[in-house]
């Protein structure tokens, strides 16, 4: 799916009508007959309604959304705020536009699945899915420090993350609405506030299995058949069970790792045994390309420089032999680590919540971990605002060493941030300015809990994943889906109480508890989690001829960014410690974008495509 909102004016109409000529371009009308929704879409993934009186509203994406419903919710409406109590009122993943009384509303999800963003085009204010498709319409180039914040490992920091890489394009805050009146003042509304966390385990597990089934149900309504992943984590295996309380048939899928520790496969063949009408299908690792393959081909999705982009040969592959199958929808567990995995940032809040407690969870999540005690007791005091932290701490560590990012459980108000070695002086300093600049703007965290600010960032991290692989998918007609990164399922997820999600002897014990009764509890009683260093490191050696290509005339060393000598030399000699491969991943990613670039081109970016 790709659209654009437009305003009831003439400016509005001059902008879709630039788009005319474009196969397979739909509209959904103004009122007045001037155009509102432009894009190209499935048939069920829009639904819209209009009442009398200039109002108006659409819900694109997957949801259970009638015509009759949504004019009923139109008809109660007072005003844009009561927009903030639909993601509430209807499970699912989507975008919601409205026309409420000459005001123009755009919304998405709070994990950036469905992301807005909004730019002047024709002198006129456009909304869009897709920040390349406002670039190609007013030609814009992008922001070069947005690619040197690109090179951050182990991803950008809150906010450099969600700041769109093109120029005259703006990303709204996924807790936020845009709004543009009549007269094109443009508003950035706040539109949701994470629940407290004052569930116990118990009562805020019902909750996580009741949006969570009632997310799966979306995916499942009138349909007799989907297929999911069943990789043999808690989180894949949750989505197939419940899956299979909807649809008669059900396809599950298995990749082969090659790491020969990896215990996926014996976790998967015990739900397996256990899923109803279910039929398994596993896949050997060496059927499917490896990672890296593929990474001199050009990246289709040009929004930015793709978070999956070491797995795109692999993702097309799977998304191609689903199609084959007669898979049009395909469930996944994306989401389930960032809503339920223990975050042990969330040992500060603790400490001064509940002291005694938060010392208990610290020593037993310590000889776990194998933190080191006196900067992990130092993090956990620190009092630094996010303001310091965000514009001096972290970039006074981005060039040191990678061997003590995991040695602390938490480093100020999240992760360890690091440039890596190839990175030039330059692209340091375009970084430490760009900090700067953000903290000196006003930049404030996700939440006053520190815990939760770093939930809140990996949530949308993972929203953003997910849509890229999405796209990759749609491009042989198969749609991906996330159901725990809807909206209701977060909300159900912050609403616990961190403090019994922190043992140190249980793994996700939310889920467990949400799921007790629905997945077998043998599934249940996993306590390990596979890691993917090995497959990382095969496909480095098996494509090391095509990186060592892509560091000849490399781009981002002409834009002074890359040592390309210094990123070689890397890969003729792998390091032994996986977390310095990290950097590899965003660095790549930068390059293949920039290469796909049409003409080579830094400044406009391909005609739209009348493609999904």
């Amino acid at each position: 799916m790709r659209f654009i909102v437009v305003l009831d004016n003439a400016a509005g109409e001059a902008v879709v009508a630039s788009l005319r000529d474009r196969p397979g371009l739909r509209i959904i009308d103004h009122e007045s007959g001037r155009p509102w929704i432009a894009g190209w879409w499935r048939d069920e993934e829009v639904t819209w309604a209009a009442v009398p009186g200039r109002r108006r509203i659409a819900v694109l994406g997957t949801a259970a959304a009638t015509e009759c419903g949504l004019a009923r919710y139109l008809g109660r409406l007072r005003g844009p705020c009561g927009l903030n109590d639909l993601p509430r009122e209807l499970p699912g993943s989507f975008h919601a536009v409205a026309m409420l009384d000459g005001t123009l509303c755009v919304q998405g999800s709070l994990s950036r699945l469905r992301e807005v963003f909004y730019g002047e085009v024709l002198g006129t204010t456009v909304a869009a899915d897709r920040p390349d498709t406002l670039a190609a319409l007013n030609r814009a180039g992008f922001r070069e420090e947005g690619l040197a914040a690109g090179l951050m490992a182990p991803a950008q920091i809150w906010p450099l993350g969600e700041m769109c890489l093109w120029r005259g394009v703006e990303s709204v805050p996924a807790d936020h609405r845009l709004e543009v009146a009549p007269g094109g003042r443009v508003r950035l509304e706040r539109r949701h506030h994470p629940p407290a966390p004052e569930f116990p385990l118990a009562e805020g597990a019902e909750r996580v299995r009741r949006a969570l089934r009632d997310a799966v149900a979306v995916r499942a309504h009138g349909r007799t058949s989907l297929s999911a992943d069943l990789s043999g984590g808690m989180d894949s295996t949750s989505v197939c069970f419940l899956a299979a309380e909807k649809v008669e048939r059900l396809l599950t899928v298995r990749r082969e790792s090659n790491d020969p520790g990896d215990d996926d496969g014996y976790w998967a063949g015990l739900a397996a045994a256990e899923l109803p009408n279910a039929r398994h299908v596993v896949h050997a690792s060496a059927d499917f390309p490896a990672n890296f393959a593929g990474l001199l081909e050009p990246e289709p999705d040009l929004e930015a420089p793709s978070p999956v982009v070491r797995n795109r040969a692999s993702i097309l592959e799977e998304a191609r032999l689903l199609s084959a199958a007669g898979s049009t929808r395909h469930l996944t567990g994306h989401g389930g680590d960032e809503l339920f995995h223990a975050n042990p940032a969330y040992l500060y809040d603790l400490l001064r919540r509940a002291p005694l407690l938060a010392v208990r969870r610290l020593r037993a999540n310590q000889a776990v971990y194998r933190w080191k005690l006196g900067p992990s007791v130092r993090e956990l005091l620190d009092r630094t605002s996010f303001a310091d932290w965000l514009g001096r701490d972290v970039g006074r560590t981005l060039e040191g060493s990678v061997r003590d990012v995991m040695s602390t459980p938490m480093n100020g108000w999240g992760m360890s941030y690091r440039m890596p070695p190839w990175a030039t002086p330059a692209a340091v300093d375009s970084v430490r300015r760009t900090l700067r600049q953000a903290a000196e703007e006003g930049a404030e965290p996700l939440s006053p809990l520190r815990g939760r600010h770093l939930s809140l960032q990996c949530i949308r991290e993972g929203g953003v994943l997910m849509r890229r692989i999405d796209r990759l998918a749609a491009c042989h007609g198969v749609s991906l889906e996330a159901p725990f990164l809807d909206d209701q399922v977060i909300d159900a997820a912050l609403a616990l109480d961190y403090a019994d999600l922190l043992h140190a002897d249980k793994y996700k014990p939310a889920l467990v508890e949400a799921m007790r009764g629905i997945v077998p509890a043998g599934n249940l009683g996993r306590r390990t989690k596979a890691e993917f260093s090995a497959d990382v490191y095969a496909g480095l050696r098996r494509h090391r001829a095509e990186l060592l290509e892509l560091c000849d005339g490399m781009r981002m060393a002409d834009l002074g960014l890359v040592d390309a000598a210094a990123l070689r030399e890397m890969l003729l000699s792998l390091p032994p410690f996986s977390l310095r491969l990290l950097p590899l991943l965003n660095t790549f990613a930068c390059e293949v974008w920039l290469r796909s670039l049409p003409a080579g081109s830094h400044a406009t970016i391909p005609d739209l495509e009348g493609t999904r």
